[in-house]
């Protein structure tokens, strides 16, 4: 093994690390991979580096960053930084908070600080580094990422170390901001219109017309009395009781299979694939399942409410199954994605009658057909826009 101070190990070539870089590394689509790939052929190069982060803005209801750490023998880390972390006393006095005021690089050398430097870099240097540098990416659009680079050689860096990691950043910025962009579009787009329709989407389905005809469960579920809730309660309550229940109807949702395609107000408009037939009594065992979720989560809430001296929240959820047109309609600016057919207003049809009936679900007859899941009827009833009356069925009694 060399010296640590030898000339072989003080005077590394930077030039192979591009030139992977430039060949292969720019083919790494995730941007955990590409960190640490990235730092492996640094150190393969003999870049004295001990630990290598990097700190990429992120546009995401949870999440303020997200960060990539690579450390020498170990595994890359990533995880999301929650908004609120910028008054927290892990960045307040921090490193990463003075390059973020003075989009400066920062430089500490770990083995002479004071007691008075941030606690995160006393616990590096515990970690056995020797010295710190933090630098700011520049991009053309957005917050520059920041990259941390910590070494255990007891010289630390040279001035030239700092001057090769520049070099490299030149050409590493424009595959890391082509991330960031992609990552910043997959989330808006699955934020505001769910991952199935946003990979869709992604996939060149933007087109006014485009669209698919496909058999699914649809679900439309409303809260009850919302006009009285929003003449009874302050804003700020009122919205927070509707994101408490949404969070509710979501998760049930999401862990049961389903995806939610649009808020309309306080109802959710969602629907399970349901492509292949074989696949239906487990489809509809899941959409029954998410129902049962969302009976639960909101009486466990409403017990919550009334110690509370706060009144119930109610709810109709609605459920049918059959084919639907997917696709986008709208003007030819602006599109909205969704699905229409006779099989959503059934759903939405089924909902409103939950009022009247005074259950939670109901259910058609063809979703009755379609489950093996006990149900029971309530009887024929007159839907809006139906010309006939339908057989309805809802949840046993438990």
């Amino acid at each position: 093994m060399p010296d640590s101070a030898s000339p072989a190990t003080l005077d590394w070539p930077v030039e192979p690390v591009i030139d992977w870089l430039a060949r292969e590394g720019r083919l790494i689509a995730d941007p955990a991979a590409l960190v640490g790939e990235t730092a492996n052929h640094l150190v393969a190069a003999g870049a004295p580096l001990a630990r290598f982060t990097i700190g990429l803005q992120a546009i995401h209801p949870q999440w303020r960053t997200m960060g990539i750490q690579w450390t020498r023998g170990g595994k890359v880390e990533q995880a999301g930084r929650p908004h609120g972390i910028e008054q927290s006393p892990a960045y307040l006095g921090s490193p990463i908070q003075e390059l973020a005021k003075t989009s400066k690089p920062v430089r500490y050398r770990l083995d002479k600080l004071s007691p008075g430097n941030h606690a995160v870099l006393h616990e590096l240097a515990a970690l056995g580094g020797t010295d710190y540098y933090a630098t700011p990416m520049r991009v053309a659009n957005g917050r520059p990422p920041a990259l941390t680079f910590m070494t255990d050689r007891p010289e630390g860096f040279s001035d030239t170390d700092i001057a090769k990691f520049h070099r490299l950043m030149d050409y590493m910025a424009p595959i890391v901001e082509s991330r960031i962009n992609h990552r910043l579009s997959t989330t808006l787009l699955d934020t505001y219109l769910g991952r199935i329709v946003g990979e869709q989407i992604m996939g060149g389905l933007i087109k006014r017309g485009d669209g698919r005809e496909i058999n699914a469960v649809l679900w439309f579920s409303d809260l009850r009395d919302f006009t009285g809730l929003n003449e009874r309660m302050a804003s700020a309550d009122l919205l927070e009781l509707l994101n408490n229940y949404l969070q509710l109807v979501g998760h049930a949702l999401t862990s049961h299979g389903g995806e939610i395609l649009k808020f309309i107000g306080d109802g959710v408009m969602a629907y399970f694939p349901a492509e292949d037939a074989l696949f239906l009594p487990m489809v509809t065992a899941n959409a029954l399942g998410a129902a049962r979720q969302v009976i639960d989560d909101i009486a466990v809430a409403n017990e919550a409410r009334a110690t509370g001296g706060l009144d119930p929240v109610r709810f109709g959820i609605g459920l049918h199954v059959g084919p639907v047109t997917f696709g986008n309609v709208g003007t030819e600016e602006r599109l909205d994605f969704t699905v229409i057919g006779p099989a959503v207003n059934r759903a939405s049809r089924l909902e409103s009658l939950t009022k009247e009936l005074k259950v939670p679900v109901l259910a058609s007859a063809e979703f009755k057909d379609a489950t093996i899941q006990p149900l029971v009827s309530m009887g024929r009833h007159v839907l809006r826009g139906v010309p006939e009356p339908v057989e309805v069925f809802t949840l046993p009694p438990t």
